[in-house]
C-alpha cells in the first residue's frame, strides 16, 4: 500500500462517520452560543447521550428508542447548565466544567450498577442505528458515500441549511441572535432573554445527546468508558472557530473528521495509534493557535 492508496473512496466515509457526531454536538453548541451561553459541556452531554442511547437500546432492542432516550437525554442533562447559568446566574464555565466530570463518573458508576461491567458494555442485544442506503446514488463514485448514512447522519446533515434559515431569516432566529447580541434591547421589546437562553442550552443538550447515540449506536455498537475522547471539546472548538455560524461549523466540524479518519488509516503504514489518535486534537491546537493570532491583530487594530 502507498500513501495515495490511503486517499480512496472509503476514506470519505471514515470523514462522515467521524463528522456526525461532532457535528451534531457542535451545532448544539452554536445555538447556546448565539443567545450568550458559552457552552463546554457538550462533552458530558454526549457522554450521557451515548450511556442512555445504548442502556435504552438494549432493554428495548429498538435503536429509535435508543436513539430518543439519548436525546431526552442529553436535554435533561443540559438543565444544570441552563437552569443554573440563566436563572441562578452561575458561571457557565464552572458548570460546565463540573458537568463534564459528573458525566465520566455517572457513567463509569452506572456502567458496574446496571450491567454490572468496567470498561465496556458490548452485548448482541443492542440494536445499532441502520444504515440507509439511498438506491442509485449510493453507488455513485466517491459522492456515493453522503447517501449511505444513518438517519442521523442525514438528519445532521440536513440540519445545516435548517438551522441557517432559521437564524437568518425567520422571527425567531432573529430573537435568537438578539438575546444573545443584546438581550436588554430583546427585554423592552417584549422578548424574554432568560427563556429563549434556557430553549436554546436544552435544544443544545438534545443535539449533543444525539451526537452521542450516533457514536454509541452508529459508529459502533457499544458503550465505552468515557468513549466522548475529547470529541465534545473538538465540537466547542469548531463553533469558536465557525463564529457560530451553520455553514462554518459544518466546514471545521469536516476538518476534523478528516484529521480523525486520516489518522486512522494511517495506521496501516505502521504509525502507533497514540500518534494517530492525536490528529484531531493536533488540528484542535492549531486552530486555537491562529485564532487567538487573530483576535489579537483584530483587538490591536480596535484599540489603534
Amino acid at each position: 500500500m502507498t500513501f495515495l492508496d490511503v486517499f480512496d473512496q472509503d476514506l470519505l466515509s471514515s470523514v462522515l462517520r467521524s463528522l456526525i457526531p461532532i457535528l451534531l454536538a457542535a451545532l448544539g453548541g452554536m445555538l447556546a452560543e448565539r443567545v450568550g451561553i458559552f457552552n463546554i459541556g457538550l462533552e458530558g452531554m454526549i457522554l450521557i447521550g451515548a450511556f442512555c442511547g445504548v442502556a435504552a437500546s438494549f432493554f428495548t432492542h429498538n435503536w429509535l428508542v435508543g436513539v430518543i432516550v439519548a436525546m431526552v437525554a442529553g436535554a435533561l442533562f443540559s438543565l444544570i447548565l441552563g437552569y443554573g447559568s440563566v436563572y441562578r446566574k452561575g458561571d457557565p464555565i464552572v458548570l460546565a466544567i463540573a458537568m463534564n466530570i459528573l458525566a465520566v463518573g455517572m457513567t463509569s458508576f452506572l456502567l458496574v450498577a446496571i450491567f454490572d461491567v468496567q470498561g465496556v458494555f458490548q452485548d448482541p442485544g443492542i440494536d445499532g442505528i441502520p444504515t440507509w442506503r439511498i438506491p442509485f446514488l449510493a453507488d455513485l463514485p466517491v459522492i456515493g458515500a453522503f447517501f449511505s448514512l444513518t438517519p442521523l447522519g442525514y438528519l445532521a446533515l440536513l440540519l445545516v441549511p435548517v438551522l441557517w434559515v432559521v437564524l437568518f431569516r425567520t422571527p425567531l432566529g432573529l430573537r435568537l441572535r438578539g438575546v444573545g447580541e443584546r438581550p436588554l434591547a430583546a427585554a423592552t421589546m417584549g422578548v424574554d432573554p432568560r427563556r429563549y437562553q434556557l430553549g436554546a442550552v436544552i435544544a443544545s443538550g438534545a443535539l449533543a445527546g444525539l451526537g452521542g447515540a450516533q457514536l454509541a449506536l452508529g459508529n459502533v455498537v457499544q458503550f465505552t468508558e468515557n468513549m466522548s475522547a475529547g470529541r465534545g471539546w473538538i465540537a466547542v472548538v469548531a463553533v469558536m472557530l465557525a463564529r457560530a455560524h451553520p455553514v462554518g461549523v459544518l466546514g471545521a466540524a469536516l476538518l476534523f473528521g478528516f484529521a480523525d479518519a486520516i489518522g486512522f488509516r494511517l495506521q496501516s503504514f505502521g504509525l502507533p495509534q497514540q500518534l494517530t489518535d492525536a490528529g484531531p486534537y493536533v488540528v484542535t491546537l492549531l486552530v486555537l493557535i491562529l485564532m487567538s493570532k487573530r483576535f489579537r491583530k483584530t483587538r490591536e487594530a480596535a484599540l489603534a
